[in-house]
């Protein structure tokens, strides 16, 4: 597997450079999405009159986790502590908010990571070419987004049965959109539909993000370099980064962990998975309701080898904890049980799986008897803001949301939460769940054998992710073609 910088096409670049000079675009460096400091003056001026969704070119800017909710500046991080009045555990859990990112998700991020590094090289023709981004859902939503920023045409494809909001808004973004059969567990049916749009539309390029490493490569750097800073300014004397909890997915995100563990060798990988489809737990399948995991197979782009720890969580936990988190009785029977007000109106800010992380993150805790001086990390990838068609749907079906509900649902779920349903990953484990690709990767992929064993290589990893450096000089240079200065 060649994992070179590509040889530059300077036509197909010099195409991109005058679509981008012709719609204003600038491109941020991966340096700038660590650290919003660098954005030159006139990027930030621009910023002041644009909102967080907006399709304004200059929004590439603001795909960081470091955007000001308030100002539309930049922060230093924005991030919620959970406290023991909510999770029952002396453990400090740290979620990193994913809202305030453009369309009100961290994919955004990743999808830059697969199709800018493309585009500056002149791998991408974003002329003649569509972008196709598959997808259980908040990825495609991000690929459209940064498509729509960069002038490409995008064809976004997700499984029928996700949340109405995510249709209506991908509607009025991406130039098409493609429902497949199935709810967040049928991946294979997005992959067959990429092979039909293979073999049938020359003009598009599918930008896939369970096997395209520049969707942990992202998170590597940019989320890895969140933590990490947030970690520094919250830490405190004692205070040990412990874990790095993410649900698997794409295994985009998850790859932060990587970046991690170079800063704290101790620290515990913990990948996160519906108990309705253990894939990693138990090499199991099914269907489920955590919206934004993609199951039944191990993604290409997940490290195993890196990864300690599994933990698969009840799907009915994380739509109760969703009503439990969102419903007026739900939030006044907190408040009761001595959470502040502060965090309940901050409860919001967790989207389904974003719940399913925190519930993980407790179960880590608790199965490694960790205390106050351990400090969990997990990301919140989306809000509530994407799921209020499931929270009607709910109360249809189950019927208003009562003070008893909220009760038993925080001790039930959150303060009674027991370590369940865990696998600590042997080396034999990592390794059986590295095998596993090849039946979805090498079987049914056209990937070959001597690239899976490669995936095994620490090294491969290694030199995979330490590409930032390149990426920005590309970048760079591709401002440079464009002539828009400092914006």
């Amino acid at each position: 597997m060649d994992r070179r910088e590509p040889d530059m096409n300077e036509a197909v670049v010099k195409r991109a450079a005058e679509r981008c000079r012709e719609r204003g675009v600038i491109i941020p460096t991966i340096a700038q999405m660590k650290n919003p400091a660098l954005i030159p003056a006139g990027v930030r001026g621009r910023l002041a009159g644009v909102g967080l969704w907006d399709l304004d070119p200059v929004n590439l800017f603001r795909i960081t986790w470091k955007n000001d909710p308030v100002g539309g500046g930049f922060n230093d991080g924005n991030w919620v502590e959970f406290p023991r009045e909510l999770t029952g555990v002396d453990a400090r859990i740290i979620g990193l908010v994913g809202k305030w990112f453009p369309t009100g998700a961290h994919k955004v991020g990743a999808a830059f990571g697969c199709l800018v590094p493309r585009l500056v090289n002149g791998q991408f023709d974003p002329v003649s070419q569509k972008a196709v981004w598959p997808s259980t859902g908040n990825y495609c939503r991000g690929g459209a987004f940064d498509s729509k920023l960069l002038g490409c045409e995008s064809v976004a494809i997700l499984p029928e049965g996700m949340s109405a909001e995510r249709f209506t808004w991908l509607r009025g973004i991406a130039s098409e959109v493609i429902a497949t059969p199935g709810c967040e567990s049928n991946v294979k049916e997005i992959y067959d539909k990429c092979w039909e749009i293979r073999r049938t539309r020359p003009e598009c390029v599918i930008f896939n993000q369970f096997e395209e490493f520049g969707n942990p490569t992202w998170h590597y750097h940019v989320t890895g370099g969140a933590v990490q800073d947030i970690f520094e300014k919250i830490g405190g004397p004692g205070s040990r980064l412990s874990a790095w909890v993410s649900s698997t997915g794409s295994a985009g995100t998850i790859g932060a962990g990587d970046f991690l563990k170079t800063k704290h060798p101790n620290a515990l990988v913990v990948a996160v998975e519906a108990l309705q489809c253990p894939t990693l737990y138990a090499c199991g399948f099914g269907g489920h309701r955590i919206e934004g995991i993609g199951d039944k197979h191990v993604p290409w782009v997940h490290n195993v080898r890196n990864t300690d720890f599994v933990a698969a969580i009840d799907d009915e936990q994380c739509m109760s904890l969703l009503r439990l988190c969102n419903e007026p009785a739900g939030r006044k029977a907190l408040l009761d049980a001595g959470v502040k007000q502060e965090l309940i109106d901050q409860l919001p800010l967790l989207g389904i799986s974003s719940l399913c992380n925190v519930v993980a993150a407790i179960k880590t805790a608790r199965h490694y008897d960790m205390d106050g001086r351990d400090v969990i990390f997990l990301p919140m990838t989306d809000s509530a803001e994407m799921y209020a068609s499931r929270l009607g749907e709910m109360t249809a079906a189950r019927g208003a949301y009562t003070r008893e509900n909220a009760l038993v649902d925080h001790a039930r779920w959150l303060l009674g939460c027991v370590p369940d349903h865990v696998r600590e990953l042997s080396y034999l484990d990592r390794k059986t769940l590295h095998n596993f690709k090849y039946f979805t990767w090498v079987e049914q992929q056209g990937r070959t054998i001597d690239e899976l064993r490669q995936l095994w290589d620490p090294e491969f990893w290694t030199e995979t992710f330490d590409v930032a450096e390149a990426w920005d000089k590309r970048i760079d240079a591709f401002n440079a073609l464009v002539g828009l200065g400092q914006g």
